[in-house]
């Protein structure tokens, strides 16, 4: 067999043990359910088995869900409802076998691979970081269609299933057994035999499994919203409106998810796997799947480093800055280091910034990220220090302190005085040319820029910066580095603000002359929330803080669209001069004494909307005026869009695919559209340059169309040809 390793003992357990060729993950594909159809036709006539254990041959995961290029390839939906159908057909058979079945799950375990353990009579997890277990189709634009929307909420209640199947959120095998999706954890070695044991134990046994006893306050809950038609639909309603208020209903998987769900507790099982079969089918063809897994496989794509063989292991690394930024890269980076120096202008400094790593190393292995001996090896690795005299054979210095060029040029000199020609210096730096912080360096080559973004261990986009002089090693080994750190990577060329700071601040500087135009501050947030930002601009502002928008606006990327004839609002500035710093000194755009509410169930973060700081606008405008939200839309995401394409135009970027990338997972583009180039092409680039020349004319240069994006509009070409 090519997918499948099938092995019986004389007791009659038979091991099937899936193994796809050629990939380090098991996927489920259309050759995958065919080899299973065929063993499941032998296993059907075979009177001598008397037990199945189904596991996996991979290192560290079980099923990953289904190949999503399988899927891509897929002209019409007549080819996805054969294939879901045909997914459908396997699981019932599993499930009607009249003998157990026990699923053995080692390492990642979702989408399809969860709803095949969820046919088994038996499911056991290994006690090990790799393993994880959920159901992440909405995050492509799809639902779980091969049973998880059916099977899930029957096994552990609708109020426990529609979260982890609305978030795409992964548990671990404590949570998972609470809840009841697995029955029992073992370890991971010699997993294969107690599997077979406890097969040929459930084959011999009359007895029911015994449902774990929950306490009495937590199955009174349950009952009361599970238990009844009533609970139910008092579930499906809050769903709904948490799904309405955090989406604005741009991600119609989400919605299809809970009427799917609901569908199927009124009209039973067997209906609501057929009505999936449609629903998966429609979900496929649709655009803003088609984006969202074009996300998917660029991120795939990005984490194989092409120049991996000239890349440097960094056994000893060095965080210059251990502030926010540095204790979160220190973080992210003790798995994958031997030493980290974390030095500061004080040992105290120093150790305040470890004392974070510790706090974040305990939650991990609180939750079961990693063991408690993990957890004590990389809070081992950590030293404080507050000068460079053991920054001798550092393999990588990363310097994350404040924006300031003559700051970041001395600490890069005491670097090289104190390190050697194989040690790489990276600046954590948003703005700041990379060549300008290198300026009369001894080794030039050996300098490149590493932005991450904050906060560092949740943020999973890496953006590294090269000059004309970076060192192809020097990339390689940076790049490497960050894939193992487990951030999705971007490499750029170096200028102002690269290519996410860049194409940032021409919104943000659109979003304040908005208001100083007249626009409502909670208006502009409204828009841009219904256009498809996770957050609003004003929003995002007051987070970032306001004195951070002031010194970037006044920084080199001011600079190079002063270049251009753009003008620059100064709107940032004075509200900095008048004590504005935003959420951190809780005086911004928006008032910030009063908490936000917890919504019910805990299905997505909502807080209630913050009333306008009004201060803000006797600081910057004269009157008041109302804006269109398709005006505010436009003014604001065609700013980005413009400078994304003028990023790619001039080399900045190497192309579209990273463009998109960068501007979803760093800055929150709108997930769904795939991103800015990607966005051009379902649009049009013929239309959006119609609309550019229209705000040219009323509004200014800012919108004069890059002369790419009119090359790509007259020939009718696009960005993005992948899906």
């Amino acid at each position: 067999m090519k997918y499948l390793q099938v092995e019986t003992e004389k007791s009659g357990v038979m091991a099937v043990t899936i193994d796809c060729p050629g990939s380090k993950v098991n996927k489920v594909s259309s050759g995958l359910l065919k080899e299973i159809s065929g063993l499941l036709d032998r296993i059907e006539k075979d009177a001598g088995i008397k037990a199945l254990v189904i596991l996996s041959g991979k290192e560290d995961n079980f099923v990953v869900g289904a190949d999503v290029d399988e899927l891509n390839a897929m002209k019409g939906s007549d080819e996805v409802v054969a294939y879901i159908t045909k997914a459908h057909e396997v699981l019932a058979r599993i499930e009607a076998l009249p003998f157990p079945v026990v699923t053995a799950v080692h390492g990642n375990c979702l989408g399809g691979g969860l709803e095949l353990t969820l046919v088994a009579d038996y499911r056991m997890a290994s006690d090990s970081a790799k393993t994880l277990m959920g159901l992440p189709e909405v995050q492509l634009g799809l639902i779980p269609a091969a049973g998880g929307t059916q099977r899930l909420p029957r096994l552990i209640g609708v109020s426990e299933a529609l979260p982890l199947m609305l978030t795409g959120k992964n548990l671990r095998p404590k949570k998972a057994k609470r809840l009841g999706l697995i029955d029992e954890i073992v370890i991971p070695h010699g997993m294969k035999a107690v599997a077979m044991k406890k097969a040929l134990s459930l084959s011999d046994s009359a007895k029911k499994r015994q449902e774990k006893k929950r306490p009495l306050k937590e199955r009174l809950m349950k009952k009361a919203l599970d238990g009844t038609a009533a609970g139910r639909g008092l579930v499906f309603s809050q769903a709904r409106s948490q799904v309405m208020a955090q989406t604005k209903g741009l991600y119609p998987a989400a919605l299809a998810i809970i009427s799917s769900v609901e569908f199927g507790c009124k009209r039973g099982v067997e209906k609501g796997l057929k009505n999936d079969i449609r629903i998966f089918a429609d979900l496929v063809m649709d655009s803003k799947s088609h984006a969202l897994r074009s996300l998917f496989a660029g991120m795939t794509d990005l984490k194989k480093n092409p120049n991996q063989k000239s890349a440097r292991p960094v056994g000893k690394l060095a965080v210059v800055g251990c502030g926010l930024m540095g204790h979160g890269i220190a973080s992210v980076s003790a798995a994958h280091c031997d030493t980290i120096l974390m030095k500061d202008v004080s040992l105290e400094a120093a150790a305040a910034g470890i004392k974070e790593v510790g706090r974040g190393l305990a939650k991990q292995a609180k939750s079961g990220a990693i063991t408690a001996f993990e957890r004590d090896v990389r809070y081992g690795k950590l030293l404080p220090c507050d000068d460079y005299s053991l920054f001798s054979h550092t393999g990588l210095v990363v310097e994350a302190v404040f924006e300031d060029i003559g700051l970041k040029r001395k600490i890069l000199a005491e670097v090289e005085d104190a390190c050697d020609e194989n040690t790489i210096f990276a600046s954590n730096t948003s703005a700041l040319p990379i060549s300008h912080i290198a300026k009369g360096c001894k080794r030039p080559e050996n300098v490149i820029g590493m932005h991450y973004f904050s906060p560092v261990p949740k943020m999973p986009l890496l953006e590294i910066i090269t000059t004309d002089r970076t060192a192809k090693w020097v990339e390689a080994t940076a790049l490497e580095f960050g894939i193992k750190q487990g951030k999705t990577c971007i490499v750029v060329k170096d200028g102002p603000g690269f290519y996410t700071t860049r194409i940032l601040i021409p919104l943000l500087n659109e979003a304040i002359k908005l208001v100083e135009e007249g626009a409502d501050a909670k208006e502009i947030d409204r828009a841009m929330k219904l256009f498809g930002y996770p957050v609003g601009p004003i929003t995002l502002v007051d987070e970032l803080g306001i004195d951070v928008a002031a010194h970037v606006a006044k920084g080199e990327v001011r600079k190079l669209f002063e270049a251009r004839g753009l003008t620059a609002s100064d709107g940032y500035t004075k509200l900095f001069e008048h004590g504005f710093k935003g959420k951190k000194n809780r005086k911004g755009f928006y008032v910030y004494d009063e908490p936000g509410r917890k919504p019910l169930l805990g299905l997505f973060a909502k807080k209630n909307g913050r009333p306008v700081n009004t201060e803000v606008y006797e600081i910057l405008r004269v009157g008041s005026r109302h804006f269109e939200d398709s005006e505010i839309q436009d003014r604001l995401s065609l700013a980005m869009i413009n400078e994304a394409v003028l990023c790619l135009q001039e080399g900045i970027l190497s192309s579209a695919r990273d463009g998109d990338i960068g501007a979803v997972f760093g800055l929150g583009f709108p997930p769904f559209t795939g991103g800015p180039f990607r966005y051009v092409d379902i649009i049009g680039a013929h239309k959006i340059v119609e609309k550019m020349k229209r705000l040219e004319e009323t509004t200014g240069p800012l919108y004069r169309p890059a002369g790419l994006l009119v090359e790509t509009a007259s020939k009718g070409r696009r960005f993005r040809d992948d899906l």
